[in-house]
């Protein structure tokens, strides 16, 4: 019995710990940033599974939601509301495609890669309307830099 409660208390330390570690990032929703006109900023990330990602509404009428088929399997899809800051947990090891709606044909699209890209092939076959193409082709040319 004590051996089983030091190893509840063992691995309730090491959740703990990796909590503590765990890293926040920022993401504005901007009408004009760096890279031009209706754009996440930075647009990729590169965090570890526990990570935060905030997406803050710095300009109005922008909103941020994931995109079919560019999640890790068990990750849940989510869609915030237009002006609402959305706080992403990552849990899952993969790529997280994300899009603003009303600007995604823009190109206001975001690439967050989590641990090892395991669904970066899938996740780089979906298909995007206008600019959004183009924003992935080269977001997808940091994940390979990046392994």
């Amino acid at each position: 019995m004590k051996r089983m409660i030091a190893m509840l208390a063992l691995g309730a330390a090491v959740a703990m710990a990796s909590q503590a570690n765990a890293a926040e990032y920022t993401v504005e929703m901007l009408n004009k940033g760096e890279k031009g006109v209706m754009v996440f900023q930075p647009d990729f990330v590169k965090a570890e599974v526990g990570d935060t990602i905030r997406f803050v509404p710095t300009d109005k009428g922008h909103n941020v939601e994931s995109i079919k088929g560019m999640l890790p399997d068990g990750a849940d899809a989510f869609k915030g509301k237009f002006g609402q800051e959305v706080v992403l947990t990552v849990e899952k090891e993969g790529v997280y495609g994300v899009k603003c709606m009303p600007h995604y044909a823009m190109g206001m699209v975001a690439l967050i890669e989590v641990g090892t890209a395991t669904n970066s092939e899938q996740a780089a076959a979906v298909k995007h309307p206008g600019k959004a193409g183009k924003t992935f082709a080269e977001l997808f040319g940091q994940v390979v830099a990046s392994n």
